[in-house]
């Protein structure tokens, strides 16, 4: 690994570390570390503490441990932790479902289609909105958990999120049509927000309540929503959060465009993965769902406005 006088490229780090590049610039973004300098060409640079603190993490992460848990740790923590035994999962608990573990180890086998038959299983056993919430929520939230951490490569990343969607598009096509006033939700999710099966997951929750489903997509900007709300009179904006984005810029984009929509149209936001928003405080006028459970009750009360 050769040392700049600024110093070390990201390909470095990655041949150093063994973690992926997509998995630090996730890293960066999501925890704040890494925190590379920039070149004049913008390039990224790491501090060669900070790579040092990286070989600590990925070996946390090879002994079993979550990148929530160890990525923004200190090194003081990290040296602690190395000490200290790594708690396994265990798989078939009530904690995690069977299906979990039998669906990562489809994947990392490359059986797609057994992936594929696996996940609809999951449907025809517990239901469309039980399946998303207790199997296909958790089941996507260890996904990225692997890939971060380097044990799924970003390419059986891709193939889970495609196998998600092309299941979840099939059940969500069965569902009978919208009868009677239903509220109109716009789905999208914010500028640096790329999480696309959160997004699909919340609208197979709000058409299994008999909602009327408008999907942008991921990352529409701030300033196409009230033209997009208006011209499709929605009811409701639904903005779908992975943890992507900091919680400053969360509480930024919630509260611009609170300004910028017509008072009688609401805003959800909440977490696509099954939890509440971690916020400090939330923008008046807006509806913080507290994890995907909480869209039935909240279709409820929209009804009884």
């Amino acid at each position: 690994m050769n040392d700049s006088v600024d110093g070390i490229g990201i390909t470095a780090v990655e041949r150093d570390t063994g973690i992926h590049k997509e998995t630090l610039r996730v890293w960066e973004r999501r925890y704040g570390f890494p925190s590379p300098w920039r070149d004049g060409t913008g390039e990224r640079l790491y501090p060669a503490e900070q790579v040092q603190r990286l070989r600590l993490v990925k070996r946390l992460l090879d002994a079993g441990h979550r990148p929530g848990r160890v990525v923004a740790a200190s090194v003081q923590e990290l040296s602690l932790l190395l000490q200290l035994p790594a708690a396994v999962p265990v798989a078939g608990t009530a904690l995690e479902p069977f299906e979990i573990a039998a669906c990562t180890a489809l994947l990392q086998s490359h059986d797609v289609e057994g992936l594929r038959r696996a996940l609809s299983e999951v449907i025809l056993r517990r239901g469309l909105g039980r399946g998303v919430i207790e199997v296909f929520a958790p089941l996507t939230t260890r996904i990225d958990e692997l890939w971060m951490s380097g044990a799924l490569q970003l390419f059986q990343e891709h193939l889970y999120g495609e196998s998600l969607q092309g299941v979840l598009r099939q059940a969500m096509h069965a569902l009978p049509p919208p009868t009677g006033r239903q509220p109109r939700v716009l789905l999208t999710t914010l500028p640096g927000e790329s999480h696309a099966q959160g997004l699909l997951m919340v609208e197979a929750l709000l058409g299994l309540e008999g909602a009327v489903c408008l999907s942008l997509g991921v990352e529409t900007p701030l300033a196409q929503l009230p033209a997009a709300a208006v011209a499709c009179r929605v009811d409701v904006v639904a903005l779908s959060f992975s943890g992507q984005l900091a919680p400053r810029a969360m509480l930024d984009g919630l509260a611009s465009l609170r300004t910028q929509l017509p008072v009688a149209v609401e805003i959800w936001a909440g977490s696509s993965g099954g939890r509440a928003l971690r916020l400090p405080s939330y923008p008046e006028g807006v509806r913080c769902l507290d994890g995907l459970a909480a869209i039935a009750p909240e279709i409820a009360r929209w009804r009884e406005l």
